[in-house]
This record gives C-alpha cells, structure tokens and sequence, in this order.
C-alpha cells in the first residue's frame, strides 16, 4: 500500500466505523472524486464552467451542483459569495489525497475495475463500502469470521432484514464470500474485504479535524474537537471542516504531475452511486 498514508493502525477493528461512515458520505457521492481532482491538477479557482470543461461527460449544471455540496460539506472554499465565483480546494478537501491514493491501490490491488482513470477507480471503491453499516458488518467478519447470519447481526447490532441486505450487497461487491453453496454456509471476508485496514484507516485518519494519532476508537457520541468541542458525527465533521474554509492549499493529491482525466463513456456515468446512503 501507499507509504504517503501514516494512519495510526491499520486493522480493521481498531476504526471507529462510524467516524469513518460518516467521513465516507461526504465523499462518496458520484462525481466528488472526479471534482476534487480536477481542481486539484488546476491548483488553483476555477469556475464552475472551466472544471466542467474538463468533465465533458457532465453538464454544466451538474458540476455546479456537486461543487455546491462540496462547498457546504467543507472540501472546497469559494472566492466570495458572489454568483459565478470560483471555487478551490479547500485544506479539508486537498487532504483527500491520502484517503484517494489508498482506495486507488486497494483497488487495483484487489478489484477486477479494469483499466480506468483513477478518479473512476475511487468512486467505484466509494460505491462499494459508504453504505451504512457495511463497515460494522466487516469488522464482525474480520474479528470472528465465519459466522452465520444471526450471529452477525447480534454481533453488528442490527436487524435480521437489514443485515441481510447488506451481506447480499456486500457479496455482489467483492467484499464477502459464503464458505459453501447451501443456505445457512457461514459468511467470510473476501481478500479484498480482509484488505480494508489501510483504507478505512486513511478515512478515519483524515476524518479527525486535527489529525491526531489516537491509540484506541473514540465512540462518536463522546468525541469531540479539542478546541471546539463540536461532536465528531457527520454533522460534527462538516461543522469543523467549515471552520478551515478559509484555508486553501495547493494541489498535492498524487504526489507525481496531474495528469488529464480521460473521458469516460456513457456506460460509466450509468454506473452512479446513489447521492447519499442509509
């Protein structure tokens, strides 16, 4: 994996998943990847306009609605609230960089996407873990797997039908796997499901307003930012990362020179996320 992401763990067990849920439904929504590239390899404003010039696979008015969530998420600051001013990475949004790089390399190193541009890989690796819960679900199979269905619902604190939906989605994404072909086999992680550490650390790593190692999860309903003490759920990290939107940074999402995103065929825009999960 990346050696620019220095997390303080990478075991699965050891994240807060919700910490890293919430974290995830910022950036999970179809096109942020591909947004929050653009105006990086830019380094600089751009309009709303010109990033959609350089996406000409989504009208205009889509990438000003995404750039509009962003904006009120705390990934990009804007250059004065005037209609048509431009907008830029945010240090919240350009700290993304390390989160990007290892989905990249998890995905390619255990996903069967393809040859696809990076941002493209992100966005398919965000697809298929932002769905609530699905983190809990993987660190009850990654701590006691395999296991049957109930007791991984007993063990996630979830309802039958729910966890049932989330193992079969699960399953169709890559990440879980049954150990026979009869009703009622036990379920296990997949390779790329027991290589989730490294990722879900980056996210809770970058999630943290203060990037501050923690030895130990901190529960969401207990943590706080040290000089603010605003709750750590979503609410909490867009709220914090509203705080630094006034500071922008240069564009240091990959550590080699931008390169322009190729475009993407049609078949690929058919493959959108829905914009925020349960």
């Amino acid at each position: 994996m990346s050696t620019h992401v220095q997390p303080a763990t990478c075991q699965i067990g050891s994240v807060d998943a919700q910490r890293v849920e919430d974290a995830l439904s910022l950036i999970a929504p179809k096109w942020t990847t591909w947004s929050a590239q653009t105006l990086a390899q830019q380094g600089g404003p751009m309009r709303v306009r010109d990033v959609a010039a350089r996406l000409p696979f989504l009208s205009e008015q889509l990438v000003g609605k995404r750039l509009a969530q962003m904006h009120a998420d705390g990934l990009v600051t804007r250059a004065g609230a005037r209609h048509g001013a431009p907008y830029q990475l945010s240090g919240f949004g350009n700290a993304l960089s390390s989160v990007h790089r290892a989905l990249s390399d998890w995905s390619q190193a255990h996903l069967p996407v393809g040859k696809v541009a990076v941002a493209e890989r992100v966005e398919d690796a965000l697809r298929r873990l932002y769905l609530r819960h699905s983190t809990a679900v993987i660190q009850v199979l990654d701590a006691g797997g395999p296991m049957r269905f109930v007791p991984i619902a007993e063990q996630a604190g979830l309802d039958n039908g729910f966890t049932r939906q989330r193992l079969i989605r699960l399953q169709l994404d890559g990440l879980v796997t049954r150990t026979g072909p009869r009703h009622g086999d036990p379920y296990v992680l997949t390779a790329a499901g027991r290589a989730l550490g490294p990722v879900y650390a980056a996210v809770e790593h970058w999630s943290n307003p203060v990037a501050a190692p923690r030895s130990a999860p901190v529960r969401v309903a207990a943590a706080t930012h040290t000089r603010t003490g605003i709750p750590l759920g979503s609410d909490g990290i867009r709220t914090a990362a509203a705080l630094r939107r006034s500071t922008a940074a240069p564009s240091s999402l990959f550590s080699h020179a931008p390169q322009p995103q190729p475009r993407v065929p049609a078949a690929v825009t058919a493959r959108s996320a829905p914009s925020r999960g349960l």
